[in-house]
Protein backbone atom coordinates (compact mmCIF):
# COMPACT_ATOMS: atom_id res chain seq x y z
CA UNK A 1 0.00 0.00 0.00
CA UNK A 2 1.00 3.66 -0.74
CA UNK A 3 0.33 6.95 1.14
CA UNK A 4 -0.22 10.23 -0.76
CA UNK A 5 0.70 13.37 1.67
CA UNK A 6 -0.83 16.35 -0.11
CA UNK A 7 0.92 19.95 2.02
CA UNK A 8 -0.79 22.87 0.80
CA UNK A 9 2.16 25.68 0.61
CA UNK A 10 1.47 29.76 1.38
CA UNK A 11 4.61 31.46 2.37
CA UNK A 12 6.50 28.53 4.19
CA UNK A 13 9.83 28.74 3.16
CA UNK A 14 11.07 29.01 6.92
CA UNK A 15 9.10 25.34 7.71
CA UNK A 16 8.73 23.72 4.89
CA UNK A 17 11.97 21.72 4.76
CA UNK A 18 11.25 21.26 8.34
CA UNK A 19 8.25 19.91 7.83
CA UNK A 20 9.59 17.74 4.93
CA UNK A 21 11.95 15.96 6.98
CA UNK A 22 9.63 15.54 9.94
CA UNK A 23 7.16 13.53 7.05
CA UNK A 24 10.24 11.38 6.09
CA UNK A 25 11.17 10.57 9.54
CA UNK A 26 7.43 9.60 10.53
CA UNK A 27 6.01 5.76 11.23
CA UNK A 28 4.07 5.22 8.45
CA UNK A 29 3.33 1.92 9.32
CA UNK A 30 5.21 0.37 6.13
CA UNK A 31 3.04 2.37 3.56
CA UNK A 32 5.41 3.62 0.93
CA UNK A 33 5.59 7.01 0.34
CA UNK A 34 4.52 10.00 -2.04
CA UNK A 35 4.60 14.02 -0.98
CA UNK A 36 2.71 15.85 -3.32
CA UNK A 37 3.45 19.97 -2.17
CA UNK A 38 1.21 22.68 -3.73
CA UNK A 39 2.47 25.76 -4.17
CA UNK A 40 -0.21 28.29 -3.86
CA UNK A 41 1.65 31.18 -5.23
CA UNK A 42 3.71 31.64 -2.73
CA UNK A 43 5.64 35.41 -2.31
CA UNK A 44 8.69 33.66 -0.60
CA UNK A 45 11.66 31.43 -1.12
CA UNK A 46 8.93 28.95 -1.19
CA UNK A 47 9.34 27.63 -4.45
CA UNK A 48 12.92 27.51 -3.92
CA UNK A 49 12.79 25.43 -1.11
CA UNK A 50 9.89 23.12 -2.83
CA UNK A 51 12.07 22.28 -5.72
CA UNK A 52 15.30 21.94 -3.84
CA UNK A 53 13.38 19.49 -1.74
CA UNK A 54 12.35 17.38 -4.68
CA UNK A 55 15.39 17.17 -6.33
CA UNK A 56 16.96 15.60 -3.32
CA UNK A 57 14.01 13.24 -2.30
CA UNK A 58 12.04 11.31 -5.24
CA UNK A 59 9.32 10.76 -3.19
CA UNK A 60 8.37 14.50 -3.27
CA UNK A 61 6.42 15.52 -6.61
CA UNK A 62 5.58 19.42 -7.41
CA UNK A 63 2.11 21.34 -7.88
CA UNK A 64 2.72 25.01 -8.61
CA UNK A 65 -0.54 27.71 -8.62
CA UNK A 66 0.37 31.27 -10.55
CA UNK A 67 -1.54 33.25 -8.31
CA UNK A 68 -2.67 32.50 -4.85
CA UNK A 69 -5.98 31.16 -4.35
CA UNK A 70 -6.56 29.49 -1.20
CA UNK A 71 -6.02 26.18 1.19
CA UNK A 72 -8.91 24.27 -0.46
CA UNK A 73 -7.92 25.47 -4.39
CA UNK A 74 -4.20 23.73 -3.57
CA UNK A 75 -5.96 20.90 -1.68
CA UNK A 76 -7.97 19.96 -4.78
CA UNK A 77 -4.69 20.12 -6.99
CA UNK A 78 -2.68 18.06 -5.23
CA UNK A 79 -5.67 15.13 -4.65
CA UNK A 80 -5.75 14.92 -8.15
CA UNK A 81 -2.33 14.36 -8.55
CA UNK A 82 -2.23 11.75 -5.79
CA UNK A 83 -1.56 8.22 -6.17
CA UNK A 84 -1.97 6.62 -2.77
CA UNK A 85 -4.19 4.33 -1.40
CA UNK A 86 -4.59 6.51 1.10
CA UNK A 87 -4.30 10.69 1.55
CA UNK A 88 -3.33 12.94 4.17
CA UNK A 89 -3.48 16.62 4.63
CA UNK A 90 -0.30 18.11 5.59
CA UNK A 91 0.11 21.65 6.21
CA UNK A 92 3.34 22.81 5.53
CA UNK A 93 3.53 24.74 9.21
CA UNK A 94 4.95 22.77 12.02
CA UNK A 95 1.10 22.92 13.87
CA UNK A 96 0.32 19.36 13.23
CA UNK A 97 2.88 16.65 14.26
CA UNK A 98 3.75 13.58 11.90
CA UNK A 99 4.19 11.35 15.21
CA UNK A 100 0.85 11.10 15.16
CA UNK A 101 0.59 9.55 11.87
CA UNK A 102 -0.07 5.71 12.62
CA UNK A 103 -3.35 6.65 15.14
CA UNK A 104 -4.41 8.63 12.04
CA UNK A 105 -3.80 5.51 9.61
CA UNK A 106 -4.09 2.16 11.61
CA UNK A 107 -8.27 2.40 11.36
CA UNK A 108 -7.37 2.53 7.09
CA UNK A 109 -4.96 -0.13 6.98
CA UNK A 110 -7.09 -2.54 8.97
CA UNK A 111 -9.86 -1.49 6.98
CA UNK A 112 -12.01 -0.27 9.76
CA UNK A 113 -12.56 2.83 8.36
CA UNK A 114 -12.62 5.12 5.64
CA UNK A 115 -12.25 8.39 6.76
CA UNK A 116 -10.26 9.31 9.52
CA UNK A 117 -10.50 13.12 11.31
CA UNK A 118 -7.30 14.23 13.74
CA UNK A 119 -8.90 16.23 16.58
CA UNK A 120 -7.24 18.85 19.11
CA UNK A 121 -9.62 18.65 21.38
CA UNK A 122 -10.34 15.03 22.08
CA UNK A 123 -7.91 14.96 24.94
CA UNK A 124 -4.60 12.94 26.37
CA UNK A 125 -2.40 14.82 23.64
CA UNK A 126 -0.38 17.92 24.10
CA UNK A 127 -1.44 21.22 23.17
CA UNK A 128 -0.05 24.70 22.66
CA UNK A 129 -1.78 27.05 24.70
CA UNK A 130 -3.32 30.09 22.78
CA UNK A 131 -6.62 32.02 22.07
CA UNK A 132 -9.92 31.68 23.83
CA UNK A 133 -11.95 32.94 20.90
CA UNK A 134 -9.81 30.86 18.05
CA UNK A 135 -10.33 27.65 20.20
CA UNK A 136 -14.59 28.81 20.75
CA UNK A 137 -15.00 29.52 17.27
CA UNK A 138 -13.93 26.26 16.31
CA UNK A 139 -16.12 24.43 18.55
CA UNK A 140 -18.94 26.26 17.94
CA UNK A 141 -18.12 25.40 13.94
CA UNK A 142 -17.82 21.81 14.75
CA UNK A 143 -21.26 22.10 17.25
CA UNK A 144 -22.34 23.42 13.84
CA UNK A 145 -21.30 21.13 11.86
CA UNK A 146 -22.51 17.95 13.54
CA UNK A 147 -26.00 19.00 13.89
CA UNK A 148 -26.50 19.38 9.83
CA UNK A 149 -24.28 16.55 9.78
CA UNK A 150 -26.06 14.42 12.45
CA UNK A 151 -21.72 13.09 13.15
CA UNK A 152 -20.21 13.70 16.63
CA UNK A 153 -17.12 15.12 16.01
CA UNK A 154 -15.33 17.17 18.49
CA UNK A 155 -13.22 18.99 15.90
CA UNK A 156 -14.39 19.64 12.34
CA UNK A 157 -11.86 22.28 11.40
CA UNK A 158 -8.88 19.78 11.90
CA UNK A 159 -5.84 19.88 9.22
CA UNK A 160 -5.51 16.30 9.67
CA UNK A 161 -7.98 14.22 7.71
CA UNK A 162 -6.86 11.14 5.90
CA UNK A 163 -8.79 9.09 3.36
CA UNK A 164 -9.27 6.03 1.41
CA UNK A 165 -8.02 7.88 -1.87
CA UNK A 166 -11.39 6.71 -4.10
CA UNK A 167 -13.30 8.40 -1.52
CA UNK A 168 -11.50 11.99 -1.43
CA UNK A 169 -11.37 11.63 -5.04
CA UNK A 170 -14.80 11.12 -5.77
CA UNK A 171 -15.68 14.77 -4.02
CA UNK A 172 -15.87 17.43 -6.28
CA UNK A 173 -14.74 20.17 -4.05
CA UNK A 174 -15.61 23.95 -4.73
CA UNK A 175 -14.07 25.89 -1.82
CA UNK A 176 -11.12 27.66 -2.30
CA UNK A 177 -9.98 28.86 1.23
CA UNK A 178 -10.00 27.08 4.53
CA UNK A 179 -14.05 26.63 3.73
CA UNK A 180 -12.54 23.15 2.56
CA UNK A 181 -13.09 22.02 6.17
CA UNK A 182 -16.57 22.24 6.26
CA UNK A 183 -17.24 21.54 2.69
CA UNK A 184 -15.63 17.94 3.12
CA UNK A 185 -17.17 17.50 5.81
CA UNK A 186 -20.63 17.75 4.76
CA UNK A 187 -20.22 16.08 1.69
CA UNK A 188 -18.54 13.14 2.95
CA UNK A 189 -21.58 12.83 5.56
CA UNK A 190 -24.03 12.88 2.58
CA UNK A 191 -22.27 10.57 0.64
CA UNK A 192 -24.90 7.35 0.09
CA UNK A 193 -23.85 4.88 1.91
CA UNK A 194 -22.15 6.95 4.16
CA UNK A 195 -18.33 6.50 4.52
CA UNK A 196 -17.18 4.77 8.34
CA UNK A 197 -15.37 8.07 9.69
CA UNK A 198 -13.14 7.25 12.89
CA UNK A 199 -12.10 10.47 14.77
CA UNK A 200 -8.54 10.41 16.67
CA UNK A 201 -6.69 12.86 19.45
CA UNK A 202 -3.88 14.35 18.09
CA UNK A 203 -1.13 17.14 19.95
CA UNK A 204 -1.43 20.46 18.50
CA UNK A 205 1.64 22.98 18.42
CA UNK A 206 0.11 26.12 17.27
CA UNK A 207 1.23 29.56 15.86
CA UNK A 208 0.53 32.66 16.55
CA UNK A 209 -0.42 35.71 13.74
CA UNK A 210 2.50 37.10 14.53
CA UNK A 211 4.45 33.13 13.77
CA UNK A 212 2.64 32.94 10.39
CA UNK A 213 -1.08 32.21 11.20
CA UNK A 214 -3.59 33.00 8.53
CA UNK A 215 -6.98 31.94 9.35
CA UNK A 216 -8.79 34.90 10.55
CA UNK A 217 -12.41 35.94 11.60
CA UNK A 218 -13.70 36.00 8.15
CA UNK A 219 -12.86 32.93 7.46
CA UNK A 220 -14.74 31.72 10.51
CA UNK A 221 -18.24 33.68 8.48
CA UNK A 222 -17.39 31.64 5.74
CA UNK A 223 -17.60 28.59 7.58
CA UNK A 224 -20.54 29.08 8.87
CA UNK A 225 -21.83 29.98 5.30
CA UNK A 226 -20.27 26.74 3.57
CA UNK A 227 -21.54 24.31 6.55
CA UNK A 228 -25.24 25.59 5.67
CA UNK A 229 -24.44 25.53 1.51
CA UNK A 230 -23.13 22.12 1.19
CA UNK A 231 -25.43 20.58 3.90
CA UNK A 232 -28.69 21.81 2.45
CA UNK A 233 -28.13 22.83 -1.01
CA UNK A 234 -25.50 20.61 -2.65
Amino acid sequence: MKLSIVIPCYNEEKTLEAIVDRVLAADRCGLDLEMVIVDDGSRDRSVEVMKELAAKHPEISTQFHGVNQGKGAALRTGFKQATGDIVLVQDADLEYNPNDYPKLLRPLIDGRADVVFGSRFKGGEESRVLYFWHSMGNKLLTLASNMFTDLNLTDMETCYKAFRREVIQSVDIVENRFGFEPEITAKIAHMRPRPRIYEVGISYAGRTYEEGKKIGWRDGVRAFYCIVRYNLFS
